[in-house]
This record gives structure tokens, C-alpha cells and sequence, in this order.
């Protein structure tokens, strides 16, 4: 298979990214891991070090910039976006890499889970995978995966500080290429863990519209941030 070059956004991220790394580790050959850092005041980049990651350092806080300073320095054919708080089950790699092979104009991505028990996330899980599959609208936490081809025919990611992933499907000009991976990712409970995850939907919708109807992105980043 041709190299991997697997990009990982962070801030403050000490705690998730010896977790997510050692998921990585699996992989011992043809790929490289990027970690794309905006100012961690934590162990965040001793980690990375650690484990043999390419360290780079974003001038501000801003993840479509993170990702694609990792594209842009990336060697490998495949890239693959993570979030630091993410999981990979231990077979991963071996469900994946078949797709690879296959079609280089295809974006996949994972099955959605949330590494809770509780059953009210069962419910979150079935929506997030019905929204992907069917409306062909899955996000950035689902964890991508684009040949360097096609990300860089469709321009990349903007330098935007959210969104940047519902800006860069949104670009794709056949929805068709987007396809799952009969592999989960564990998304962190973290983000829904003070709030009603429902409440929280229709909010993240809210956003979503107040950007699409073209409302500064500064103001919503305020607001999601206070929120």
C-alpha cells in the first residue's frame, strides 16, 4: 500500500493523544503521524515526540489551518484527518486498508461511536450514522480519509477555525465519492457531558445555518465557544 501520512489537529490534548497514538501504533511501516500544534501549554508536543510524531506548529488557533499545514507537509498518498480525542478499534487498519487499494477518488470515513454507556448516546450514534450514510453529510470527529489528490483538486481545507470540514464536503462535486468504512471510531463523550445532547444538536444546527446563510465566522466562533 503507499504511505499513510496520518494528520492529528491539537491543543492541550496531554491527556487523549498517548491514547489515540498508541491506537496508531499498530501501523509499523509505510505511514507517518503529524501533529499540527496551535500553542499547548500542556505535554501535548512532548508526547508527540515520544512517539516518533512530525511535530508542527500553526501561528494561531485555527483547525482548518492546522490540517492543512499537516496536507501540505505531509509525504504520504493517503491523508488521514483525526481529532486527538478519538479511538480506533485494534483492526482498523487491516478493515481499511483493503479500501485503499481500490478507488483513490473516494473520502472515506468511520462508523460514529461515543466511548459511553449511556443509552441516550445509542441514540446520537443512530442519527450521526444515518445523517452520514444517507445525506451524505459526515464531519470532521468521523475521522477522513482523502487521497492527496483529491484533496488538493477540491482546494483543501480553508483557513477557518470551525467548520472546515462541512465547508470541504460541501466543495465535492460527486457526494457519491463519500463512502463508510466498516470500522468504528470512538468519538470522546466529552463535548456533550455538560449539556443535553439534544439541546446541543439543535444549537450545532443553528451554527451551521448562521454560516451557510453567511454570518461571520468570528461572531459564531464566539458564540460556540461561550456556549
Amino acid at each position: 500500500m503507499s504511505k499513510i501520512s496520518i494528520i492529528i489537529p491539537t491543543i492541550n490534548e496531554a491527556n487523549n493523544l498517548p491514547l489515540l497514538l498508541s491506537d496508531l501504533s499498530t501501523i509499523n511501516k509505510d505511514r507517518e503521524i503529524i501533529i499540527v500544534d496551535c500553542g499547548s501549554e500542556d505535554k501535548t508536543i512532548d508526547i508527540a515526540n515520544i512517539y516518533g510524531a512530525k511535530v508542527f506548529i500553526s501561528k494561531e488557533r485555527n483547525r482548518g489551518l492546522q490540517l492543512d499545514i499537516g496536507a501540505r507537509n505531509a509525504k504520504g498518498d493517503w491523508l488521514i484527518f483525526l481529532h486527538a480525542d478519538t479511538r480506533l478499534a485494534h483492526d482498523w487498519f487491516r478493515k481499511t486498508n483493503s479500501f485503499l487499494k481500490e478507488n483513490k477518488n473516494s473520502i472515506y470515513y468511520f462508523k460514529f461511536r461515543i466511548d459511553h454507556k449511556k443509552m441516550i448516546y445509542r441514540v446520537l450514534e443512530i442519527l450521526v450514522n444515518f445523517r452520514s450514510k444517507y445525506f451524505k453529510q459526515p464531519y470532521g470527529d468521523q475521522g477522513l480519509i482523502i487521497h492527496r489528490t483529491t484533496y488538493f483538486k477540491n482546494n483543501g481545507f480553508k483557513e477557518i477555525p470551525l467548520m472546515e470540514d462541512v465547508d470541504f464536503l460541501r466543495r465535492l462535486n460527486n457526494k457519491k465519492d463519500l463512502k463508510e468504512l466498516n470500522s468504528p471510531i470512538f468519538v470522546s463523550s466529552r463535548k456533550w457531558e455538560k449539556t443535553n445532547i439534544f439541546l446541543q444538536a439543535i444549537k450545532n444546527w443553528h451554527f451551521r445555518r448562521r454560516w451557510l446563510k453567511g454570518e461571520s465566522l468570528k461572531s459564531i466562533y464566539s458564540d460556540y465557544y461561550k456556549n
